[in-house]
């Protein structure tokens, strides 16, 4: 009886431990959104949550500071949206590839360096973007300069790709082999067993890959502010420059006056981004559940 409440009391004490540490999430994730607000709260007051919804930002200026979010979140969507249009079939279609079709030493060879190529710091892909990719699409295009909203969208989703590829790779290779028996048996070809039987089946996982790329893509600083020009214009035109919400916190955050209506409105970007992210893994979350209900 002794022995039994022993192991009851280690039972609930790694129960409690374990609960702790998951709360723990919730715990940090409440504490980054108040510091966030708590130093972003005067801005509400001087010179007021309307000054935001500007649509120039020029924090530091001679005649009257403005400090619009309008152009660093529309910079902001136009690369992660181009980022994610070139991500997604590359990544996937390469993820497909090496589950399925590649032959073992092809596999063997390919994976270290897209394990690799996801370990390179961003800086460093930043100058490969500066000395390739910017004047690769100056001279593709046309165009007098190479620093635009399309260079940073190539050097992202070059970023996120290998997030997308390894996850999505794993999910693809989860699948249930019986599947592919199944199709195969029933006189289905091998590439419509991938796309109509296996793919399907590891869908959950390719979206979360997906989203996955997409958050490394919003959240990434120094390569996109290397590339993209940093000019805080509203545009929807790929080949101009543009200035993200990532790269204004990195670019001005170590030069203002602490506590000014600048530091104060930084830390409104923070907020926004955050909350942006947070919307995504949202979204993220409800796809899953809808196609889990489906499934």
């Amino acid at each position: 009886m002794q022995n039994w409440r022993k192991i009851l009391f280690k039972e609930k004490a790694v129960k409690y431990t374990l609960a702790a540490a998951a709360s723990m999430s919730i715990l940090i994730v409440l504490l980054i959104f108040t510091f966030l607000g708590k130093e972003a709260f005067g801005f509400l007051y001087e010179p007021g949550l309307k000054e935001l919804f500007h649509t120039r930002w020029m924090p530091v200026s001679s005649q009257r500071e403005s400090f619009g979010l309008v152009p660093l979140i529309c910079g902001s969507l136009l690369v992660t949206t181009m980022a994610t249009i070139i991500m997604i079939p590359f990544g996937v279609g390469a993820s497909v590839y090496i589950a399925e079709l590649a032959k073992p030493r092809e596999r063997e060879t390919l994976k270290p360096f897209i394990e690799i190529l996801a370990c390179i710091p961003s800086v460093v892909i930043g100058f490969f973007g500066l000395l390739i990719i910017v004047p690769m699409v100056k001279k593709v295009f046309g165009l007098q300069s190479g620093y635009n909203a399309l260079s940073g969208a190539i050097l992202l989703a070059l970023m996120a790709i290998p997030t997308v590829i390894s996850i999505s790779e794993d999910a693809i290779r989860s699948v249930p082999k019986d599947y592919k028996s199944a199709s195969l048996a029933l006189g289905a070809s091998k590439m419509q067993t991938v796309w109509r039987v296996i793919v399907p089946a590891a869908l959950p996982g390719i979206i979360t890959a997906v989203m996955l790329g997409i958050g490394r893509v919003i959240g990434e600083t120094m390569a996109v502010m290397m590339v993209t020009g940093n000019s805080a214009l509203i545009t929807g035109n790929p080949t101009e420059s543009v200035r993200t919400m990532t790269a204004t916190i990195a670019a001005e955050m170590g030069e203002v006056p602490f506590g000014s209506t600048h530091y104060k409105a930084l830390f409104c970007v923070g907020i926004v981004l955050l909350i942006a992210t947070f919307i995504l893994n949202l979204i993220a979350f409800k796809i899953l559940k809808k196609y889990r209900m489906i499934g």
